[in-house]
This record gives C-alpha cells, sequence and structure tokens, in this order.
C-alpha cells in the first residue's frame, strides 16, 4: 500500500502546495502553524526590502494597532514640544508659568493643540520660528490624522473569513467503515456563499531510512464544496483502499509526522468578494477513535440552534473491525 501510495504521489508533485521540495526533503515536525502562517524563514532579504507598512497596519490585531497610534501620537508631540522649547522661553505666549517645567508644561499642551488644529486660543505662538513651526505641525496633523482615518476604513471594510473550526481532526466511524473528519462554522451573522474546501495530506516518507522525505497528497473529500454555511459543515475524507490512512493504525500514522493541510475559500454576501482561510492540523491535533458530539438543538418554537461552543467536543468510539480503537482526550 506504501508503494502505491508514494506512486499516487510521484504522479502528483504539483501538488505540494507550492512548498518547494527542500521543504519536503526538511525533518521539521510542523509546515503551517495552527494560525494559519507558514512555518519558514526567510533570510537574506533586508529588513526595509521586506517592510510593508500598510499591510502590517491593516492585518495586526486592533489592540497593537491603537496601540500603534497611541505611540505616534505621543512622539509627534514630544518632537514638536522639544522645538517649541528650543525656539525659546518667549515662543509661546499665554501660557502658565512661575514653576520649574512650565515651558514644557505649555509646549506640550500647545502641541497638542496644534497638531488637532483646535486652538483655543489661550496660548499663542510668537516670533517666526514659533510659527513656522506651527505651519509645520498643522500640516503634519491633517496628514497623519487623515492616514490613520484611511487606515481606520480599510480595516473596517476589509472582507475576511472568519471561520471556527474544530481543535481535532478525527478518524471516526463513517458509513460502515472510517473517515477523517473535521468541522467548521461561520464565526459572523452574514453568510459565507459557495464555500469550497482543499485539503492536503503531509506525511514524512521513511522507506529510504538515510533519505526520509515528506510526501503531499491532496486528499479527496465526501464533498469539496457547499452553498451555504448556515450550521456546520463537517469536512470529510472516506478511508477507502486510495486513502493514504487505509489500513495504518493510529501508531503508523503519528509516528510519520502527519499534517493535514485546509484551504477554504468563500463568498463574503456583504462584500461580494471572495474570502480565503486556512490552517493546519499536526499530528497532536489527529484523534483516532472518536466521535463528534452533536451542536443541535431546537427552540421552543422548533427552531434549529447550534451550539458553537462544543464545535471541537467529541467523545471516544470504536472504529469498524479495529479493536480497542476508541482514544480518550481531555476534549472528549
Amino acid at each position: 500500500m506504501a508503494e502505491s501510495v508514494t506512486k499516487q504521489w510521484d504522479d502528483e508533485q504539483s501538488r505540494d502546495l507550492g512548498l518547494s521540495g527542500r521543504i519536503a526533503l526538511s525533518k521539521q515536525k510542523r509546515i503551517m502553524r495552527p494560525d494559519g502562517s507558514l512555518n519558514v524563514v526567510r533570510l537574506g532579504h533586508g529588513f526595509w526590502q521586506s517592510l510593508n507598512i500598510y499591510q502590517h497596519m491593516i492585518t495586526v490585531t486592533w489592540p497593537r494597532f491603537f496601540g500603534y497610534v497611541f505611540i505616534f501620537y505621543v512622539i509627534a508631540n514630544a518632537i514638536f514640544a522639544s522645538l517649541f522649547v528650543a525656539a525659546g522661553p518667549g515662543a509661546i505666549q499665554g501660557g502658565e508659568s512661575g514653576y520649574r517645567g512650565a515651558q514644557w508644561h505649555n509646549a506640550i499642551f500647545f502641541s497638542v493643540q496644534t497638531i488637532a488644529t483646535i486652538g483655543y486660543g489661550q496660548m499663542t505662538p510668537k516670533g517666526t520660528i514659533a510659527n513656522s513651526l506651527v505651519a509645520v505641525e498643522a500640516l503634519s496633523g491633517l496628514l497623519g490624522f487623515a492616514l490613520i482615518t484611511g487606515l481606520l476604513f480599510a480595516r473596517f471594510s476589509r472582507p475576511s473569513a472568519q471561520i471556527l473550526r474544530s481543535k481535532v481532526a478525527l478518524i471516526a466511524p463513517y458509513k460502515h467503515h472510517t473517515a477523517l473528519m473535521f468541522r467548521i462554522a461561520n464565526g459572523r451573522v452574514s453568510q459565507l456563499i459557495d464555500l469550497k474546501a482543499i485539503v492536503t495530506y503531509s506525511w514524512m516518507d521513511r522507506t529510504d531510512p538515510a533519505r526520509p522525505v515528506r510526501r503531499f497528497l491532496p486528499l479527496p473529500l465526501e464533498r469539496d464544496g457547499v452553498v451555504l454555511l448556515p450550521t456546520q459543515w463537517v469536512i470529510v475524507h472516506p478511508i477507502d483502499e486510495k486513502s493514504p490512512f487505509y489500513g495504518r493504525s493510529q501508531q503508523q500514522i503519528l509516528t510519520a509526522d502527519p499534517e493535514v493541510f485546509v484551504a477554504l475559500s468563500a463568498l463574503d454576501e456583504t462584500f461580494s468578494q471572495t474570502v480565503h482561510a486556512r490552517f493546519s492540523y499536526a499530528d497532536s491535533d489527529i484523534v483516532h477513535g472518536a466521535k463528534f458530539v452533536d451542536l443541535f438543538g431546537t427552540t421552543p418554537d422548533g427552531v434549529v440552534t447550534i451550539d458553537l461552543a462544543k464545535l471541537s467536543d467529541h467523545h471516544p468510539m470504536r472504529l469498524p473491525g479495529v479493536p480497542g480503537s476508541a482514544q480518550t482526550s481531555p476534549t472528549g
């Protein structure tokens, strides 16, 4: 069976996710991190060459985004306040006086008012240098706030898929046989339309102990797409004679350092644009001999409900024709 699977892989080398042959020869445990990012370190490409500030600001988390904005705001005001102090004690009129540090106090709050073009009128610039600094800071503030506003709009308007997935993939009973399965759900109220799934299995082939090679094989699915996702979608790979899992015990599967790559695409009805999601299951995420618990219920009016908190919940179950196949798990 191993030889037939290897031959099948050789016939489909072009479907290795574009990871290149060197990754196939590597011995790393995981190629794709749980968040979907690829576990590859890029060297020889300068920091400034690879820097993409716009992409980073669009994709970074909201707390970090507002942290960047706050740091930018503080640094900008500190720089201009220092310039106002350097312009001399008479550069700002109308501020507080009579105590040590008053000049810095006035400069900082005058900068805050200027960069936001507030201008209360209590403090005013005096002299060519101070007025020139006001002109530069006002322009910088307008451009800076316009840029931040544009980034906020881009973040809010950027389509993205919030796909909830089970934390584990199961080898479970399926139509008197077995199958590899996991399930997903839509994390948003808006609908995803025309979902497509591509699942690829990767394992370490140690047929030649001196030269182990990581193999990649697209897994045929019971169905590779659904029209809508109002509840859940259990993505199923039936384990038959052509499957790389066929006839292999739990120990044989896990010792091959398996990894299951999942790539999803769908049309978001809110933006009418295609969104994508990707993730993977490594050896510690594959549970042999288990079944997902039922998520469904009904309201008193008979409307179907689904408990997404149970998306990963499962319980042990014996596989057909495999004695002692049930595996317990802390999440089961």
